[in-house]
């Protein structure tokens, strides 16, 4: 004779969820659950239903109630109607307070309003009893502590709300356009014999760079906009060193040159060898060890001729050491579609250049492509390299890339800061530009 259980209408549960673990787990995510809510409406002076008794009480008859009938929950859909009918009464009662008697306040600056956190909160509070006894224990615990973390940032959520803007939201529709839309459309076959990279992996590319720069873009934007002009500058680095050179130069001919501006200037394409180096493992995990020696030497020697710069000039004492770069933001579709062409027309001619004239014509190209835009030509070059003499020569035309790039950032630093305000940090960046070089010559070398 079968041994039977205990409680019988829980057989249909497995025995896994049938544990005191799963009960205490229910307990006190409900209890958590309950004390936010009663310091939220606590700090209101507002009395509303839900606190750390009734959301205990109600987790546990959400979750008794799904127990007894777990294969058709009638019982429970029947307890959530009548919670729900019951907060219904007292919203709607909540609200004729609120319109028949508009002038009363609990506290200056403090007023009954038509908002439906405590509704939530019940709901929430009675869903977690079944969801804590069928689901994996992270996804309650997950659930009770975003809704802890969202009762608790009311102000700073609103005001966040109220800094984004209309401009930064339809920006943000514009990213999740290139990433949600776009990129899941776009075929993943070869269309030409000149090079093997697909359309998908074309906006792959846009994608992966445009998310690099709005990210570096947000930070600097919203998580922290004031920590000077170091702080911005290498940012500004992170999603377009050749923009915030500009930017810079402009700055350092109306400041007279100050050194905290060169230190900055320097600083900014620093960054930019990071910024490849990241961009390269991404898609060529193997051509990044190969850079990684030669473009972690050039952040370092960029970090130190940024630091001599910074003491030059006083340290943070500096005229201009208090100032931030007004971040632009670099997420545009016409920028993505511009970028991609590029890429497109770099991609085919890497392709077209080893087939016709070999390894060594990738140099020229390279040299030609960083006088526009350097990332279109990484991104190219990692995609299409192969093998381990084409990683030494992949990577040595990226540095040659770089340092054209920087011989370009040198050139408009003397244009638009001056030759005397100017010179100290084209110099800076021209030699970069040689050590970016001296590196690809020894990636040649070694390999």
């Amino acid at each position: 004779m079968e041994e039977q259980t205990a409680l019988p209408f829980l057989d249909g549960l497995p025995d896994a969820l049938l544990s005191p673990e799963r009960l205490a787990v229910l307990l006190g995510l409900s209890f958590f659950l309950g004390l936010a809510f009663e310091e939220y409406f606590g700090q209101r002076r507002l009395k509303a239903p839900g606190g750390v008794r009734t959301f205990p009480l109600l987790a546990l008859a959400g979750g008794l109630l799904y127990a007894l009938m777990p294969d058709m929950p009638l019982l429970f859909l029947g307890g959530l109607f009548v919670l729900g009918a019951w907060l219904a009464i007292w919203y709607r009662y909540r609200l004729e307070i609120q319109f028949a008697e508009p002038r009363i306040e609990h506290e200056p600056g403090i007023r009954l309003d038509g908002g439906i956190m405590a509704l939530v909160g019940n709901l929430l509070a009675y869903l977690l009893g079944p969801v804590t006894l069928t689901q994996p224990l992270w996804v309650p615990v997950a659930i009770a502590v975003t809704a802890v973390l969202l009762t608790g940032a009311r102000e700073r959520l609103h005001n966040f709300a109220e800094t984004v803007g209309g401009t930064e939201l339809a920006t943000l529709a514009k990213f999740l356009i290139i990433i949600g839309i776009v990129l899941p459309l776009v075929p993943d076959e070869p269309v030409t014999n000149l090079t093997s990279i697909t359309p998908y992996q074309v906006w792959l590319a846009v994608v992966v760079v445009s998310t690099l720069s709005y990210a570096s873009y947000l930070v600097q934007r919203f998580v922290a906009p004031r920590h000077g002009l170091l702080y911005s500058a290498a940012l500004g680095g992170l999603y377009s060193s050749t923009a915030t050179t500009v930017v810079l130069s402009r700055r350092a001919r109306a400041s007279g040159g100050a050194p905290m501006l060169h230190a900055a200037l320097v600083l900014s394409t620093g960054v930019m060898f990071l910024r490849i180096l990241i961009v390269v493992a991404i898609f060529n995990l193997a051509l990044a060890k190969v850079l990684a020696p030669s473009l972690l030497s050039l952040l370092t020697a960029g970090l130190v001729i940024a630091t001599l710069l910074y003491w030059r000039g006083g340290g943070a004492a500096s005229a201009g050491a208090e100032e931030v770069l007004p971040p632009s933001n670099p997420l545009e579709i016409q920028t993505a579609l511009v970028f991609a062409l590029l890429f497109i027309a770099l991609s085919v001619g890497v392709g077209w250049a080893r087939t016709e004239f070999g390894e060594g014509s990738l140099f020229a190209l390279a040299a030609l492509a960083g006088v526009t835009d350097v990332d279109p030509l990484v991104l190219s070059v990692a995609q299409e390299a192969q093998g381990a003499s084409p990683f030494a020569v992949s990577a040595a035309a990226i540095l040659i890339a770089a340092a054209s790039n920087n011989v370009l950032k040198g050139v408009y630093t003397l244009s638009f800061a001056g030759r005397a305000a100017g010179i100290v940090p084209a110099i800076a960046l021209l030699s970069l530009a040689l050590g970016g070089i001296a590196a690809a010559v020894m990636t040649l070398s070694l390999a």
